[in-house]
């Protein structure tokens, strides 16, 4: 499965961005989906993860309450609505898939996007 993440920007802190992560080549359905983030001088973080058909949802500590993972199979597109962002928020972003119901281990991922830079301002 290839993945194409998109919606990164440069946004004030407390705005909003919306992230989208385009699946192509097989169906989504069958994957759990992830979003991961890196900071600059930074290791590589889960962000957020849902299960193949949603039922489980896994949020870092940091973004529990202001970010939330979504996903559409049936239009193969998974999703970050990041809500109330702060400084701290600004990464690249990339969503990856693994072929389990849920993962939330980045050695579970076996496909990656590209990323996407996100810039909050203070």
């Amino acid at each position: 499965v290839q993945l194409q993440a998109s919606g990164g920007g440069l946004v004030q802190a407390g705005g909003s961005l919306r992230l989208s992560c385009a699946a192509t080549g097989r169906t989504i359905r069958n994957y759990a989906m992830g979003w991961f983030r890196q900071a600059p001088g930074k290791e590589q973080e889960l962000v957020a993860a849902i299960a193949r058909f949603g039922g489980n949802i896994y949020y870092a500590d940091a973004v529990k309450g202001r970010f939330t993972i979504s996903r559409d199979n049936a239009k193969n597109m998974a999703y970050l609505q990041m809500d109330n962002l702060k400084p701290e928020d600004t990464a690249v972003y990339y969503c990856a898939a693994a072929r389990a119901i849920i993962a939330v281990e980045r050695n579970d991922y076996s496909y990656w996007g590209q990323g996407t830079q996100v810039t909050v301002s203070s």
